[in-house]
């Protein structure tokens, strides 16, 4: 083997690169303005010319390491309904694709409204006959034998998880599925404990309730809606995302080998039409709903004149906010996790990265050169670090954001990966000389593009941090304690986490404020949303 090689110059600065988008570089003189921004880089960050970095490249190639387990996908879905598999009454169905090689992975079934009045019948029964009258011990032996199925099936699942949504084989297995299992496995044991939710208040269960999930984590959202709704003595009518409906499919199945009485939990599968007659149903007592701000809004106008009991869980626009005390290392670490997770693919995820500007051009530096690692391509592959967009739709959002960025002045950066020639893929993306005015930080991108901003002062931070019509999480870099307990008074965020990122656990709520939602998922918290107190 050559020695290991070592070069002076920071990775260049490419191109966005991705299915038809372009975007090239403005000048090409002698000496690039990246060149002249590379050596005034070095200059800043303290640097002397010459020290050498070291540099792998291309010094050896990982070898493929597929995932080979069978996902055990049905080549076509019918609706879940009353404890059966039913077609659906139209008879229609749609293609449920393979972001990474836009195959068809499996046909899933259109509910129309009868089919959603047909759930909602089914799980009101279920109520009335035997779920609210069941003691709740013997409820959580029904939730706990879900939890140890999910957990004895979680290859299997990971695998069909990572097919049908794009994310990396190792996200699933390692995060999605375990995550999953350990809600129903927290839930089971809340059963028989319910007067302990309120102390001195009685806990009666709501009745039916309707949920709707999202497609970037398609088996865990389904978690956090099912566990508590069940563990509370509900009935559960749910539809999954039209573009992942294939483990929630799985998981009808998994609940008929655990012989959860029929009509407990429902699943009926569409689009936009099936969503509205779920959320607009007469017997909903209570709408559950993880997606997008927009279409939250419009659920709260459909169910505004009702009063049905809402909770939401919208989009955000989180910051992560370095300080100059930061192990610096470590942060960089968590700024990738933050941003480049799950493709990007996460409400709380932290897309705004506000660095004291004192280290900002070394810490800029340190995250070039990490992005270079990462690795963009098959979700099977247990190497993968980025795997595939979810859908071309998101894919065509996010390629416009990103030129929106250029146009508007903000400086690109892109690692020099190569993209596989099918599937909807994009590099990792971070913009320097960003203002708080350009549209990619204001907005949710929802994808592997990291926005960066500057700031001297804790005050100024925690007013740019603020400065969002989000507030689902944030992220706090020091070594201060003091300085951690001011942040995350003083942040407007549901969550905030210290020296990590995207730290989950089912015994501890999570949800947002202003235009990223109201209510919790998780922990006690949680389960109140789904009980009536008297």
């Amino acid at each position: 083997m050559e020695p290991t090689r070592l070069r002076t110059t920071s990775p260049t600065q490419l191109g966005v690169t991705s299915m038809a988008v372009t975007l090239d570089p403005s000048e090409r003189d002698s000496e690039s303005r990246d060149q002249k921004d590379q050596k005034d880089h070095k200059k800043k960050s303290g640097r002397k010319q010459g020290v050498p970095e070291l540099i792998f490249g291309d010094l050896w190639q990982y070898d493929p390491a597929p995932e080979t387990a069978d996902p055990r996908i049905r080549a076509r879905y019918d609706l879940f309904i009353g404890g059966r598999f039913i077609a659906p009454q139209s008879g229609d169905y749609f293609a449920s694709i393979n972001p990474a090689t836009e195959e068809t992975v499996t046909e899933i079934a259109l509910a129309s409204p009868a089919d959603v009045d047909s759930a909602y019948i089914a799980a009101q029964m279920a109520y009335e006959t035997v779920w609210r009258k069941m003691p709740g011990r013997e409820r959580g032996k029904y939730i706990y034998r879900i939890a140890r199925l999910l957990q004895d099936r979680a290859r299997e699942f990971a695998v069909a998880e990572s097919i049908d949504g794009g994310k990396p084989i190792h996200e699933s297995r390692d995060f999605d599925v375990p995550m999953a299992a350990a809600h129903f496995f927290y839930h089971a044991g809340w059963a028989d404990k319910l007067a302990y939710v309120a102390p001195g208040r009685t806990v009666n269960p709501i009745g039916v309730v309707g949920q709707v999930i999202p497609w970037n984590f398609p088996l865990l959202m389904l978690s956090w809606k099912i566990a508590p709704a069940l563990a509370a003595g509900n009935c559960v009518v749910l539809k999954p995302a039209e573009t992942t409906s294939a483990t929630a499919m799985k998981f009808a199945e998994l609940l008929q080998e655990a012989e959860l009485p029929d009509g407990v939990v429902n699943i009926v599968t569409g689009a936009g039409e099936t969503g509205a007659a779920l959320t607009g149903h007469p017997a909903a007592r209570k709408i559950a709903f993880t997606g997008s701000t927009e279409v939250g809004k419009l659920i709260m106008r459909q169910l505004a004149e009702r009063g049905t009991r809402m909770t939401m869980e919208l989009g955000g626009k989180a910051a992560n906010i370095v300080f100059e005390d930061s192990p610096i290392d470590q942060a960089v670490e968590g700024v990738v996790n933050g941003i480049f997770f799950n493709q990007g693919h996460v409400c709380c995820g932290g897309s705004r990265l506000l660095v004291q500007e004192s280290i900002a051009d070394s810490f800029v530096h340190k995250l070039q050169q990490r992005m270079e690692s990462l690795r963009v391509g098959d979700p099977l592959d247990k190497n993968t670090d980025i795997g595939a967009i979810n859908s071309r739709e998101q894919l065509d959002k996010i390629c416009g954001l990103v030129e929106s960025g250029v146009a508007e002045g903000a400086r690109l950066y892109q690692p020099s990966c190569s993209l596989p020639s099918r599937g909807f893929f994009f590099r990792p993306t971070l913009f320097t000389e960003v203002t708080q005015s350009h549209r990619i930080a204001r907005e949710e991108i929802f994808g592997p593009v990291l926005s960066i901003l500057t700031f001297r002062t804790m005050n100024e931070a925690i007013e740019k941090a603020n400065n969002t019509m989000y507030g689902l999480s944030a992220g706090v870099w020091t070594d201060k304690g003091s300085r951690i307990l001011r942040m995350a008074a003083e942040l407007k965020a549901g969550v905030v986490w210290a020296n990590t990122f995207n730290k989950f656990d089912p015994a501890s709520p999570f949800g947002g404020y202003k235009e990223s939602g109201f209510g919790r998922e998780g922990g006690r918290q949680g389960l109140l949303d789904y009980v009536e107190l008297a």
